[in-house]
């Protein structure tokens, strides 16, 4: 008896070595691959703005790397429903501080720190997780996050084909640069509803297809894929029935690895994964 469909991913025009310095940046999926891949080993920077789940605030976190400005006190924004913290549009609430200056010492060590990784980073993942963005309504700017501010003050819209490939020429330029794979997060975004979930991961999988399409230096890994058909179970999900499970992140993890490296890494990565968890391992302590 089968039961499951298997997904066929031979090895990716793109390949990913230990050598590489790897920048992920995404949804958080991405941030789930990111952690997988530090613990293998990888050099690797992910998400420095924070989660991001849209292909416009991707590419404008890769314009600011490649342009480095300071965030300034200009850039803060108090957070809404009571919360007395600060933030920026350009950062996920995780970067959300008491006050206005440790936001900034945080943003802007973090910039610094990033923008170098990108200027001598080979290879560059990128997860897209939905074509759905909040735009502020006085400015026509997507956010990366809406910092629990009214709804009054965006537009919520979905980016059609076009757009998405606008971006994604933004996030991936011609020319010499690192190497690419692009994933869609299998993560549902329900908040607009199922039916809109998929209009949204479809078009985001019709623009990457364009996007590739004769391209050498960018790859599709089928994450999305994998979950959805070869993962066709509630038990592969978390316990909100949207995120992977750890097991089915463990499981793409292999298929990417599969994928993705070079067979002769295997061992190296192996023995870098047993020493990650031999660190992460609490050792019970005689009382």
């Amino acid at each position: 008896m089968k039961l499951t469909t298997p997904i066929n991913c031979p090895p990716l025009p793109v390949q990913i070595s230990l050598e590489d310095r790897v920048l992920v940046l995404g949804s958080c999926f991405a941030d789930r691959i990111g952690s997988r891949l530090a613990a293998a080993g990888f050099e690797v920077c992910v998400n420095p703005f924070g989660t991001l789940y849209n292909p416009a605030s991707v590419a404008q976190a890769l314009d600011r790397l490649s342009d480095p400005r300071p965030f300034t006190e200009a850039d803060c924004v108090q957070m809404g429903a009571g919360a007395e913290l600060v933030c920026s549009w350009s950062h996920h609430s995780s970067f959300a501080r008491p006050d206005a200056a440790s936001f900034l010492e945080n943003a802007n060590r973090s910039l610094v720190g990033a923008a170098a990784f990108r200027q001598r980073c080979t290879k560059l993942i990128v997860t897209l997780g939905t074509a759905f963005v909040w735009r502020l309504r006085d400015s026509g700017v997507v956010v990366s996050n809406c910092l629990k501010r009214p709804a009054a003050e965006f537009v919520h819209e979905r980016l059609d084909e076009a757009q998405v490939l606008d971006c994604l020429e933004r996030i991936c330029p011609p020319g010499g640069g690192p190497e690419y794979i692009f994933t869609v997060s299998p993560i549902r975004h329900l908040g607009d509803g199922a039916h809109e979930n998929q209009l949204s991961k479809a078009t985001l999988l019709l623009a990457l297809d364009r996007f590739l399409a004769g391209r050498s230096a960018a790859a599709y890994f089928p994450a999305y894929e994998i979950l959805l058909d070869e993962l066709r179970d509630y038990r592969f999900y978390a316990e909100d029935l949207l995120h992977p499970s750890e097991t089915a992140v463990g499981w793409i993890w292999e298929a990417f690895l599969q994928a993705a490296v070079p067979p002769a890494e295997f061992p190296r990565i192996a023995e870098n994964e047993k020493a990650a968890r031999r660190s992460a391992h609490r050792p019970i302590l005689a009382r």
